[in-house]
C-alpha cells in the first residue's frame, strides 16, 4: 500500500514515501534505525508532523514515524523536582496535561502545541514566557555516525531559540526526554509566575502573578485557539505548520533603525552590577572589574523583533493569497500559512518567498521558515 506523507502531516501536505516503519517499543526503534542506516537508505523521523513541510514528489526512503508512548516517573537528583522520562512518541500536550493534572509545574504554558515530545528539545519549542531547555535534563538518543545509544545532557545540546545541536546537523533520532518539573500540591496550585504579557492579560493579572496549573492551560488553550494554532478539524485554519517564521534576532543597533512601534524583546541581559567592599583602595576595585571583564560576554546586544509585526507592516494581512493558490495566510495568524484544501507544496514555498521578499524589501529583515522542508526546492 502507498504511503501519502499528506495523511501524515498537519499541513495535509507531502507526496508518497518510499517505506514506512512505525516501532513501538525502544527495541524495535533501535533495531530497525540501524538496519537502515546499515543499508544506506535515506531516513526520515516523523513524530506528529506539525513541523514538516514535504514535498510533493514524496521521500524516497524509509520513514520512521515514531510510535513509542509512555510517561515514566524516574530518580532524580534533586528533592524539589520531579523527573519524568518520556517516549519521544508520547503527544506533547498529552504529557502537558499529563503533567498538569499531576501538579507538576514547568510546562503549561506550551500547551497546545502539536507534534511529539521527541521534536520539542531538537526545536526548543516555547511559547508564552517559557521553553523546554527550563526543564529539559537529557536526551536518550540514537547517534547515526557511532550506532551507540547516548544519554546527552541539556548543556550539550547547545539550545537556543527554536534551535539546539540535533537541529543544527547532529545526526541521529531522540529515543527519550527527560525532565524536572516542579511538584505543586495538586493542580489548582501555582505554578512558575507569568512571564508573557498577553498571556498575563487573558489570565487577567499582572505579569509575575502565580496562578492554578489549569487556569494557565486553560488561557493558553484559548489564545493558541483564537490564533487557529490549536489541531481542530472543524477549524481550517489549523492545516497549517503551526508558525511559519521564527522571530527574527538582530543586534539592536539595527533594531533602533525600525519603526518606534516595532515590538522588540531583549535578548542579551546586562551585566550584573560590580559589588565591592567600600573600604577597598582605587587599585583594588580597578583589579576586580578587570577581572569582570575578562571573564563576561560582552558581545553586541540583539533583540528579538515580532515576525507578525513585520508581516504586517510589509502589507500582507491575514487571509491573503496569491492569486490562483491554495496556500494562503490564515485569517487569525499572519505567522502561519495553511493548506486552503489542496495545497502543494511548491505553493507554499511560493507564498513564503513572497512574504520574505516583501518584509526583506520594506525593513531590510530576511525572515527565516521554522518547518523543516524535505524534499522541497527553494
Amino acid at each position: 500500500m502507498t504511503v501519502v506523507l499528506a495523511d501524515y502531516t498537519t499541513l495535509r501536505i507531502g507526496g508518497p514515501a518510499a517505506r514506512l516503519i512505525e516501532p513501538e517499543t525502544e527495541r524495535d526503534l533501535v533495531l530497525g534505525a540501524l538496519e537502515v542506516w546499515r543499508r544506506g537508505e535515506d531516513w526520515l523521523v516523523l513524530g506528529g508532523g506539525s513541523n514538516l513541510l514535504v514535498g510533493d514528489e514524496g521521500f524516497d526512503g524509509t520513514v520512521i514515524r515514531m510510535a513509542g508512548r509512555g510517561v515514566r516517573r524516574i530518580d532524580g537528583d534533586r528533592e524539589d523536582r520531579v523527573r519524568v522520562r518520556v517516549q519521544a512518541g508520547e503527544p506533547w500536550d498529552a504529557f502537558v496535561a499529563l503533567a498538569i493534572h499531576n501538579g507538576w509545574a514547568g510546562v503549561e504554558a506550551l500547551s497546545g502545541i502539536p507534534g511529539s515530545v521527541g521534536a520539542a528539545p531538537i526545536q526548543n519549542i516555547g511559547a508564552y514566557g517559557q521553553d523546554v531547555a527550563e526543564t529539559l535534563v537529557a536526551v536518550d538518543f540514537l547517534d547515526e555516525a557511532s550506532g551507540d545509544r547516548l544519554r546527552i545532557p541539556a548543556e550539550e545540546l547547545q539550545l537556543g531559540y527554536r534551535t539546539s545541536a540535533i537541529k543544527r546537523g547532529r545526526r541521529g533520532i531522540v529515543i527519550a526526554v527527560e525532565f524536572d518539573l516542579v511538584p505543586t500540591m495538586d493542580r489548582a496550585s501555582t505554578g512558575g509566575p507569568v512571564r508573557y504579557g498577553q498571556l498575563a492579560a487573558a489570565l487577567g493579572v499582572e505579569l509575575g502573578a502565580r496562578v492554578p496549573l489549569a487556569e494557565t492551560r486553560r488561557a493558553v488553550l484559548e489564545l493558541r485557539g483564537s490564533k487557529g494554532m490549536v489541531l481542530d478539524a472543524a477549524d481550517p485554519d489549523s492545516v497549517s505548520a503551526g508558525s511559519f517564521f521564527t522571530n527574527p534576532i538582530v543586534p539592536e543597533s539595527f533594531a533602533r533603525g525600525l519603526p518606534a512601534d516595532a515590538p522588540r524583546f531583549a535578548m542579551s541581559a546586562e551585566p550584573a552590577p560590580l559589588v565591592v567592599p567600600l573600604d577597598l583602595g582605587p587599585e583594588a576595585i580597578a583589579a576586580a572589574a578587570a577581572i569582570r571583564a575578562a571573564t563576561t560576554d560582552r558581545g553586541p546586544a540583539q533583540v528579538k523583533l515580532s515576525a507578525a509585526w513585520l508581516i504586517e507592516r510589509a502589507g500582507i494581512r491575514r487571509g491573503f493569497a496569491l492569486p490562483g493558490s491554495r496556500a494562503g495566510i490564515s485569517s487569525k495568524h499572519t505567522l502561519a500559512i495553511v493548506n486552503r484544501g489542496g495545497a502543494t507544496a511548491a505553493e507554499v514555498v511560493q507564498l513564503a518567498d513572497y512574504v520574505q521578499t516583501r518584509v526583506h524589501s520594506e525593513f531590510g529583515v530576511r525572515l527565516h521558515p521554522e518547518p523543516v522542508f524535505v524534499g522541497v526546492e527553494t
